[in-house]
This record gives C-alpha cells, structure tokens and sequence, in this order.
C-alpha cells in the first residue's frame, strides 16, 4: 500500500502533507543526533568531579564560558577552581556541608571566573552519583547562566535603593510640609491670650490632622474703656482655601468691632464681606460666636451673638453647667441678608463662659462610633470642680486626646472666667 493510499487526503491538502513531511524530518534529525553531541552543545554547563572535587568530564558551553580547553581543565582543575574566592568560601563553608549531607543541592547562586578575569554568575545544582553498594562515586553538576538574572536583580535592587531614597526624601518633605503648616496654623491664632484685669483666659487647639490645616480660629482683644471683644468660629473646608478665608475673617471681625462693637452687627459685617468675596460658585461660610466683655466689680457682663455655631457653655461656681442658647443664628456667608441671634450674661466669681467648635461634640466614641454629643459635655463641665478656665481647659484637652481616631476634625477651646475668691485665712492670736 502507497503513502497516497494510506493518508488519502494529502492530495486534497497539499499544504497539510508539506507540514507533515517537515516534522517527520525534524525527527529523524533529532533521533540521529549523539547524546554526546547534546552534552557538549547543551545550552548550560556540565561536569563531572571525582568525590576530592577533581574535574573528571565537562562540556563544550562550560569550557567555551571559562575559555579554557578540555586539557587544562580534566584531571587537572578541581571544581572550586573554577570559582571566585569568594565563590570558593562560600563552596566550602556551605555549599559542600550540604551536600555531603543531602547528597544535592539545587540553585546556588556562585560566580565562576573566566581566564579574561571576568565574573560570570551562575546557578549551580549538584547530585552524588551513588555505586552498587550505595557508596558515593561522583559528583554530577549542572551549571546555568545567571547573567541575565544577575542583571534583573542589580536592576531590582537599584530599582528599591530609588524607591527607598525616594520615600526618605518624601518623608522629609511631608515632616518639612507638616512644620509649614504648623507655622501658618499657628499665624492664624493669637501667639497668646492677653491679660485681661478681674478676668482668667484660656485656649487650646486639637489639630486632627497635621497633614491639612484646620479652618477654627478664636481671638480675645481689647475694645478700650474697659471693655473687650472675643471670638471664636469655624470655617467650612481645610486646606490653604480655608486657611485663606480664616485669616479674612479674623480681619473682618477685629476691624467691625472697632467700628462698631455691637455682637450682631460685626456678624452681619463679615456675612456681607464673605458673601461678595465667594459669590463666583466657590461658596465659603462659617459659624462664629462673637462677644463683648464688660467687667464691673466682681463680676463681667457679657454680650454676645451667634452665627450657626454651638451655644455657649457656663460652668458655674456651685457645680453646675448650662447652655447659654442663641437659637436661629444662621451661617455666616451664605446668603446676602441673615439673622444672628444674641444672648446676655453675667459672670460671677467662679464661673468660666467655655466657646468651643463642633468638633468636640462629634467626636465618635464608643463601639457604636455615636456622636459624643451637648448633653455629654454638659455633664463632663458640670462633673469638673470649678476652678476656672485653665483647670476647665486641661480637662478638656484630656478628654479630646482620649477620643483618639474617633477625633476627625479639629478643635479649638476658648474659656473665659471670673476668678474665685481666695479663701481667707484665721489669724491665730
């Protein structure tokens, strides 16, 4: 019987018997090549030593590798001196202990040296060839180019070395970033509280965040007459755009209030000068809380006013706290023609006015992350013995750090008190 008999669709597909013939030549090729000939032209290194680690048999890509020739090699070198020196510690120290005691070793990374002086990286796995009674006869080693990985790897470690080196320059920078922002946040607070006659000051900022700045702000100043202003808000947003509308309204109110010192007026002052400077789609508003303090005797008067921030909180001497309420103050900015609400007290020797911004009050706490909330605060105030701002501050300060992450935005603290009076001492006669 033909080949066309037996595969009679190969005059139908012409191009598929041309495939056919080419493979089955490939074949016979591939049957008639020498295992000899694929030793010596095998694409990695080959050799066989003597259990002393003489050379006993190598191949031609091992040799080509080394430049050396078959005689100068075979029954003359010994494996290791194919190596470095330091390929040759590492042989002895490691790489033959391993091997004498699992009989191989697989993927060592050593460096054999070429008669050019040159250093070429391999991977070398060997395996002890055993005889019939089981006693090892001879070493058999594979020798693999490790050229292109020793470059991949000089690549990857240079590639970390950039990375890192460009992560401690990051971190530098973020530090050298967050000192900025401290520096302007702290330009937009008073550098301190000035001292203020029959009357104890206090403040506290919480930053949240150093990598944004906040957008809170409070001041306390002189009106003259012995009167003085005082205020303290929050901005919407952080970041330099509301840094930006801080600073103008910490400018706002000092220069209404020396035009005109009543509460809502300054409010309605900065309502305008916020409204017509964010009126292109930018919209920027706040809440402030702005008073005037009158001291007279014992006592000080205060008179304040309130634009959509958190009412004001009493301490009271006989260990009681309450709000003073300052209902339909609306936000500051929004719109062209708003309402502010205003409220009167008095402050007797002992008791602390506290101002603060919501972030005190939304902190999270809990495992249920609920809202800390104005009833707690009331609480925690009225729970402090009253002994003025500064305590009523620290206090505070204590309770925001305990919050911990459940703390997301910023906080400031404004108290303002009457002292207490000492106590007076018997004098023993």
């Amino acid at each position: 019987m033909s080949r066309s008999d037996q595969y009679p669709d190969r005059a139908k597909f012409p191009d598929r018997e041309q495939g056919r013939e080419a493979t089955d030549v490939a074949f016979t090729a591939l049957l008639e090549d020498s295992a000899e000939e694929l030793y010596e032209q095998a694409p990695c290194g080959y050799l066989s030593t003597l259990m002393d680690g003489t050379i006993a048999k190598i191949n031609a890509t091992l040799l080509a590798w080394l430049g050396l020739s078959r005689q100068q090699v075979v029954g003359r070198m010994r494996f290791t001196d194919l190596l470095t020196v330091g390929g040759r510690l590492y042989h002895e120290t490691h790489f033959a202990p391993l091997l004498q005691m699992n009989g191989e070793v697989s993927g060592i990374a050593l460096d054999i040296k070429a008669t050019d002086g040159q250093r070429m990286p391999v991977l070398v796995t060997s395996k002890v060839k055993t005889g019939d009674d089981g006693g090892p006869m001879l070493v058999r080693t594979t020798v693999f180019d490790a050229r292109d990985r020793r470059a991949y790897e000089i690549e990857l470690l240079r590639g970390r070395q950039a990375a890192e080196e460009a992560r401690r320059r990051a971190e530098a920078d973020r530090e050298r970033l967050q000192e900025a922002l401290a520096v302007l946040q702290q330009s937009l607070l008073p550098a301190e509280l000035p001292t203020v006659p029959g009357l104890e000051a206090d403040s506290y900022y919480h930053t949240a965040s150093p990598e944004l700045l906040g957008g809170d702000f409070y001041d306390l100043f002189p009106l003259g007459a012995d009167r003085w202003a005082f205020f303290l808000g929050d901005v919407c947003g952080k970041g330099p755009q509301a840094a930006a509308v801080t600073s103008l309204t910490r400018y706002t109110l000092r220069a209404a209030s020396l035009h005109d010192p009543d509460p809502v007026t300054v409010l309605t002052t900065l309502n305008t000068v916020l409204h017509e400077r964010y009126t292109s789609g930018d919209t920027r508003y706040c809440t402030a809380i702005f008073g005037v303090l009158h001291p007279s005797g014992d006592h000080v008067g205060v008179h304040l006013a309130s634009g959509g921030h958190p009412s004001a909180l009493i301490q009271r001497a006989h260990g009681t706290a309450e709000y003073l309420p300052t209902p339909g103050g609306m936000l500051i900015g929004v719109l062209p023609h708003v309402q502010f609400a205003s409220a009167r007290t008095r402050l007797s020797p002992g008791d602390t006015l506290l101002l603060y911004t919501d972030g005190l009050t939304e902190a999270r706490t809990g495992p249920e992350r609920e809202l800390y909330g104005d009833d707690a605060l009331r609480a925690f105030a009225a729970a402090q013995t009253a002994s003025g701002p500064h305590a009523l501050v620290a206090a505070l300060a204590g309770l925001l750090a305990g919050f911990g992450d459940g703390l997301d935005d910023d906080t400031a603290l404004l108290a303002l008190g009457v002292p207490a009076p000492l106590p007076t001492q018997r004098v023993h006669t």
